[in-house]
This record gives structure tokens, sequence and C-alpha cells, in this order.
């Protein structure tokens, strides 16, 4: 037998040709079981895609709730001027109109409500708007629920909630924001 001297045992190696087989196995691991979140953002139901024009509706302005939010993110509800805080309340009094007014809807199944935006006004202000208006369905389909079943709206049974739905249906319709400072 040979004698081996120390600089033969000071050539140790570690084997690294598997390693890149294993950074590409753990790389496609976590490619595999990450999930990527992603911002739903306002989920708004659109109609269907149609060639032909819609057809004219006369509505009677009665049962119009329009919001218009300026370029200076100011509301002017129904011609009038009025604070986001006192929006949802007004929003809900409109659709129910419980003293049976002749300025507010006939009844919830036929009250729509238009919001108009300009250019100008921020994002963080049409959402809030947005979430007034939503926030107005919400506790009156809360209210009718615990009315007619005793518990809220989100307890209900699936038929329960579409008989809810049909009696407040959610009609918000956005019109085309116009340009920086021209309100019409």
């Amino acid at each position: 037998m040979g004698k081996t001297s120390s600089r033969d045992r000071m050539k140790n190696e570690i084997n690294a040709g598997s390693m890149a087989d294993i950074a590409f196995l753990l790389l496609i691991f976590f490619l595999v079981t990450t999930t990527i979140a992603e911002d739903k953002g306002v989920l708004v139901k659109l109609p269907p895609w149609s060639n032909e024009p819609p057809e004219n509706l006369k509505m009677n302005t009665r049962n119009v709730y329009s919001v218009l939010v300026n370029a200076d993110n100011q509301l002017l509800v129904r011609g009038e001027p009025m604070r986001v805080e006192d929006l949802k309340n007004n929003t809900k009094l409109f659709i129910s109109n419980p003293r049976k007014e002749q300025d507010k809807a006939e009844d919830p199944r036929k009250a729509i409500i238009s919001l108009k935006n300009d250019r100008g006004t921020k994002y963080k202000t049409f959402l809030t708007v947005y979430n007034e208006l939503k926030a107005a369905y919400t506790e009156l389909r809360n209210e009718e629920a615990e009315r007619r079943y005793g518990k809220l709206y989100d307890r209900l049974t699936k038929d329960q909630r579409a008989a809810i739905r049909a009696q407040i249906p959610l009609v918000i319709s956005e019109a085309e924001p116009t340009s920086f400072g021209d309100e019409e």
C-alpha cells in the first residue's frame, strides 16, 4: 500500500453536483404552493354586451336618486349639497320612503341610484360614496330580513335572500364621468 501524504488528505471535496437539482426542485415547489393575492376592487355586475342601441326608457324622476361627486370631492345629491356622512341615511329614506312622500321613490323596487363622478374626483372619495350607497341597501335588507324572518340577511337561506333582493333590489347606475370641472 502506498503512503498517503498530508497533502492528499487536504483534497477532500464536497460533491455539489446535485445542488442545482435541489435548488430547481425547491423553486418549483415554492412556485406551485404559493398563492398570489389578487386585488378584487369594486365588484360590479355589468350588463351583457349588445350591438343594438338601448331602448329609451321613460323614468319617473321621482324614483331617481342622483348623486354627483365633483372635482373637489363634494357631493351634490338631487341638486342639494350633502356631506358624505349623511349620504347613507338619506339614501335609506329615499329608497324606503316610510312616510310616502312625493319626492322619494314610489317603491324600493323602482328606486334607481344614479352615481356620476367628475374625472378629477379622488378614487378614495368615489369608493367612500359607493360604499355608503351599498351600506344603505345592506341596512335596508337587514331590516327587512329582521322584520320578516327575525334574523340578519346574511343568515337567511338562499330562497329567503332572493325574496329580500326581489323586494329591495340593488340598482346603482354609474354614469360616464365628466371632464374635470364640467358638471352637468
